[in-house]
């Protein structure tokens, strides 16, 4: 059968969405909380069951944006939040966001329940209650055409730009052309690439996004001074921030840019987006862009993906909450260390083993088994990474005065 003809049956949901993994989070909306929300999930001791949850006692509209968009998002089928009960973040609120959604929900107070103890035994029973209603959610037939997946890049190396970015840039743009989504990130590795990207715009509203989110970017890389280049990616044969920005950028194929959407902004129609994960700007001036690749990875889940491609040329072993991780690579050392971490040897195409056709497509053949249920290598370790931080950002894109404007 041909490969965009595939379907597979995927976790209906009451908003009209549908999703890959059935998953219930136990979030904790406080630091004081996390161990007892932890404690119910290992208790539970199921794949599905996962725990997730911002440490800050104070107010921060980008973390709690972010905690509603992974109660939307389609891979969810029920939360239970945990608090502790003098913190910001209300759990009830978070509740009533599942349940407005058509989704299983709970909520309590620790100082309620009396402490730990009581609390975890609470939590183990209300989210058994829960896992039982799950396994009841009807199934229905999904294709690519209906897939959202996001890429980033973490630990690159001189192979990445050469085959890894580049097999999922064939495989963003025939998944485009099926009719489905495609998000790409990290702004921070697109300096001096501006004419690159503007050149794909949709329209000129994307093109001034684009040029906006770009200046910015560019503007925050040098009052950090620093730009996104580390000693392993010069250790892996990259030379300067330029040189890796050119095989960052070619995970996003060909295509053209039908948006640039901020953390937990939804897509609004089909097609490839640039998400912009740089702070605003901001008086208090917190917040920084991409401290590890688990805030990256989430930031992609926010928006809606079902599944992340993450490129490592060094190699890497993280998984995330919510939604599975391929890991890819295009070093084939690296691939043959790592197996036991690896999903995808993209190094088949440097070597001659096969063509970029027969490699895109050997990758749309993992992404389609992910999606039937398969577990990806991160899963299978039960690496469930995730990172909320405080940050300061805008809904959607705002245009304002850059130190340094192109």
């Amino acid at each position: 059968m041909e490969l965009s003809n595939l379907k597979w049956e995927a976790f209906a949901r009451k908003n009209g969405k549908k999703g890959i993994r059935n998953k219930i989070l136990v979030i904790y909306t406080v630091e004081c909380s996390h161990f007892v929300a932890q404690e119910i999930v290992k208790r539970m001791n199921d794949s599905e069951i996962e725990v997730i949850g911002f440490s800050g006692c104070t107010d921060n509209e980008y973390a709690i944006r972010l905690l509603i968009s992974l109660i939307r998002h389609p891979n969810v089928g029920g939360i239970l939040a945990v608090g502790l009960g003098c913190e910001y973040i209300q759990p009830d609120r978070l509740a009533k966001i599942a349940e407005d959604e058509g989704k299983a929900n709970a909520s309590f107070f620790i100082q309620d329940l009396g402490g730990t103890g009581k609390s975890i035994e609470e939590g183990v029973k209300i989210v058994k209650n829960m896992k039982a209603q799950l396994d009841r959610v009807p199934k229905v037939e999904m294709g690519f055409e209906e897939l959202v997946i996001g890429a980033e890049c973490g630990g690159s190396d001189y192979t990445s730009g050469l085959d890894g970015n580049v097999v999922v840039g064939h495989f963003f743009d025939w998944l485009i052309d099926q009719g489905g989504t495609a998000i790409f990130e990290e702004i921070v590795e697109t300096i001096g690439l501006y004419s690159l990207l503007c050149e794909r715009a949709e329209n000129e509203k994307v093109r001034e996004d684009i040029r906006y989110t770009y200046n910015k970017a560019l503007d925050y890389c040098k009052s950090v001074r620093q730009y996104s280049v580390s000693p392993g990616n010069f250790a892996g044969g990259l030379t300067t921030i330029e040189e890796k920005s050119m095989g960052a950028v070619v995970k996003s194929g060909s295509r053209t840019i039908q948006g640039v959407l901020k953390v937990s902004e939804q897509v609004k129609t089909k097609g490839l987006y640039l998400l912009d994960t740089t702070p605003d700007p901001y008086w208090m001036q917190f917040g920084i862009t991409n401290p590890n690749d688990n805030e990256g990875i989430m930031d992609l889940i926010s928006c809606g993906s079902h599944m992340v491609l993450l490129v490592t040329g060094r190699g890497n072993v993280v998984g995330s909450a919510v939604a599975p991780v391929i890991k890819i690579t295009g070093n084939s050392g690296i691939y043959e260390r790592m197996k036991e971490d690896m999903d995808f040897d993209a190094s088949r195409v440097l070597s001659g083993m096969m063509t970029q056709k027969e490699i895109r497509d050997d990758l749309a053949q993992m992404v389609f088994n992910i999606a039937m249920g398969e577990m990806s290598k991160s899963e299978r370790w039960g690496h469930k990474e995730y990172f909320i931080p405080y940050k300061y950002q805008d809904k959607e894109v705002t245009i304002r005065k850059c130190k340094t404007c192109i």
